[in-house]
């Protein structure tokens, strides 16, 4: 797992010289994709040079990514080793010129995700984990690495939480559950993609979900939390990142909002 996750960890560095170099370029070329989300041409090149960096060493894995799809027949969950590739994060900020955008690598063993770099080169900063080897974040400049570490706030009143997407929650028959979890938390905010989760991680913020996501939104998310104390899981409790929500929280806090997330709460 070490060299899975020293490999993860090359292939966003790699990634990270290319949408760098794309950041706010005067000459870059967007798209439509046919569910009417935009595209870049850095978007495309950089899961390009993660698929390659991986294959070089790990040329029998399955592949699952957000611009090329999936090297196999399925884009579902894989038995064995695959590889799911998010290559921009919040690609209407990379666009845009707002630096709150990241590349996304994981490893899922068996469909479950074990080993993840969240590398936001913008933000000057890098997140990684590997189930066993704890949770670590880097800035840009610094030498060493920090352990990352989950807060320990245990009611929903004294939490910070993030909802994302408003119109996600709506869309997804959810908009009493984000109005308990808004009305229920001390503060309530809505930074989106990958960075708030990143955030429950740190311990600065104590819950963050959403809904209307693919599983390359998430898997590299999960081992971070994971590894730093969390909890991770759909907003109706499915332990897994194939049913299209996501639900990170410190782990104390869990239960509590399942209770208000779930499709079953009033």
């Amino acid at each position: 797992m070490s060299d899975d996750l020293a490999l993860a960890r090359a292939a966003a560095a790699n990634a990270d010289l290319i949408s760098l170099s794309r950041f706010r370029a005067q000459d870059l070329v967007v798209t439509t994709k046919p569910d009417r989300t935009p595209v870049t041409d850095a978007d495309v090149a950089v899961e390009d040079i993660i698929t390659s960096t991986i294959l070089a060493s790990r040329p029998h894995d399955a592949i699952l990514g957000e611009e090329r799809g999936s090297s196999t027949k399925s884009t579902g969950q894989q038995p064995g080793r695959q590889w799911i590739i998010d290559p921009i994060d919040g690609t209407a900020n990379f666009l845009r010129g707002v630096p709150i955008w990241a590349t996304l690598i994981a490893l899922a063993i068996d469909g479950n995700p074990v080993v993840s770099v969240v590398s936001a080169p913008a933000l000057g900063q890098q997140w990684w984990a590997a189930t066993g080897h704890g949770a670590w974040t880097k800035k840009t400049g610094h030498t060493e690495a920090t352990p990352l570490a989950v807060s320990s706030v245990t009611k929903l009143e004294d939490a910070i939480v993030n909802y994302n997407s408003l119109p996600g929650w709506i869309e997804d028959g959810r908009e009493s559950n984000v109005r308990a979890w808004a009305t229920s938390a001390w503060r309530a905010r809505a930074i989106g993609d990958f960075w708030p989760y990143m955030m429950v991680a740190e311990g600065s913020m104590d819950v963050c979900g959403e809904a209307d996501l693919q599983p390359y939104d998430m898997a590299a998310l999960v081992p971070i939390i994971r590894e730093a104390g969390g909890r991770f899981s759909s907003l109706d409790g499915d332990d897994d990142i194939w049913h299209h929500t996501a639900l990170a929280t410190n782990g104390l806090l869990h239960d509590d909002a399942l209770e208000l997330s779930r499709r079953s709460a009033p």
